[in-house]
C-alpha cells in the first residue's frame, strides 16, 4: 500500500459524511435523531475499521475488531446482566435490534473511537515529527516507558469521551440507570461507578491490542491524519453541541476538560509539525515510528 489517494480519500470521505450528520443531529429530534444517532455510530465504525485495514492490513483490522467490537459487546452484556462495571442500567428500544439485552450499534461506538484514541496516543508518544529529517531527537517518552504510556493515553483518550456520550444518551432515553448515584456535580443520572467502568475497560482494551494487531499498529504517518481529525472533531464539536444546542452545561464543562488532556496535546503536536518544514522546505507528510 503505498499511501495515498484511495486510503485518505476513503477515509476524509466517510469523516465529511459522519461530520454531515452529526450537524443535523441537534436539527432534529425524535425518530430522525435516534436514526442519525445510529448512522453516525455506523458511518464512525466503517471509518474507525476501514482505515486500520487500508493502513495496517487485516492482522490490525481483524485485532480492533475482535477486541473493540468483540470485547465490547461481551462487557455491555455483562453489565446489563450483572451491573458489573458499569452499574445497573438498561438499554431502550430506540437503538436499533438488541442482543442479550445490548442494542447491536453500542459494541460498534467502541470501534469507533477506540481506533483514533489509539492513534492519537502513538502519535504523542512518537519520536517528535518535527524533527524527523533535520537531526535526531529522543522521543517524548523514554523507549522503556512507550508502551504504559500509550495504554495510558489511549485509556484517557478513550473513557473521557464518555463525559459527553452518557449524559448525552441518557438525556436522550436510550438508556436509564436503575441507582445512578453517587454521580458527577451536574451530571444527575449518570453513575460515577460508570466512568471507572469506562476506564476499566478501555485500558483494557488498548493493553490487548498492540500485541494483537503486531508491530504495525506502532507506526505512525500522514494517513492517519484523518482519525486525529476525528478526534478533534469530536471534541471540539461534543463542546459546541452540548453547551449550545443540547442544553447539557455540566457535561460540556466536564467533557471539554476531560477530552483536553489528550485533545489539546494533539493539536499542539500537529501545529507543531505543521509549521516546522522538512530539508528541502516542504511541509512535512510522513513519519513512521516503530516501536
Amino acid at each position: 500500500m503505498n499511501g495515498r489517494p484511495p486510503v485518505r480519500g476513503y477515509a476524509w470521505a466517510l469523516l465529511a459524511l459522519l461530520v454531515l450528520a452529526q450537524i443535523c443531529y441537534p436539527l432534529t429530534g425524535g425518530t430522525i435523531r435516534a436514526r442519525l444517532t445510529v448512522a453516525t455510530v455506523v458511518l464512525g465504525y466503517l471509518l474507525s475499521v476501514g482505515h486500520a485495514l487500508l493502513t495496517r492490513g487485516a492482522r490490525t483490522a481483524v485485532a480492533l475488531v475482535a477486541v473493540a467490537t468483540g470485547g465490547g459487546f461481551a462487557i455491555e452484556a455483562l453489565g446489563v446482566a450483572t451491573g458489573f462495571p458499569f452499574g445497573s442500567y438498561d438499554y431502550s428500544g430506540q437503538l436499533g435490534p438488541k442482543l442479550a439485552g445490548v442494542p447491536l450499534i453500542i459494541p460498534l461506538a467502541w470501534t469507533w473511537m477506540a481506533w483514533p484514541a489509539w492513534l492519537v496516543a502513538i502519535r504523542l508518544t512518537s519520536t517528535d515529527p518535527a524533527t524527523v529529517g533535520t537531526a535526531t531527537r529522543p522521543a517524548p517518552v523514554r523507549r522503556g516507558w512507550r508502551w504504559p504510556a500509550r495504554i495510558g493515553l489511549a485509556t484517557l483518550g478513550l473513557a473521557t469521551w464518555d463525559l459527553f456520550l452518557d449524559p448525552q444518551m441518557v438525556a436522550e432515553g436510550h438508556w436509564v440507570w436503575r441507582d445512578p448515584v453517587p454521580a458527577l456535580p451536574g451530571l444527575p443520572g449518570v453513575p460515577v461507578s460508570n466512568y471507572l467502568g469506562w476506564l476499566l475497560f478501555a485500558v483494557l482494551v488498548m493493553a490487548a491490542l498492540r500485541p494483537l494487531a503486531g508491530r504495525a499498529v506502532g507506526a505512525t504517518d500522514a494517513r492517519d491524519h484523518p482519525m486525529y481529525a476525528l478526534y478533534l472533531w469530536t471534541y471540539g464539536s461534543s463542546v459546541l453541541a452540548h453547551a449550545v444546542f443540547l442544553d447539557l452545561p455540566a457535561s460540556a464543562l466536564w467533557g471539554a476538560a476531560g477530552m483536553a488532556l489528550v485533545a489539546v496535546p494533539l493539536a499542539v503536536t500537529l501545529r507543531r509539525a505543521r509549521r516546522t518544514p522538512g530539508r528541502d522546505g516542504s511541509p512535512r507528510s510522513r513519519v513512521d515510528v516503530a516501536a
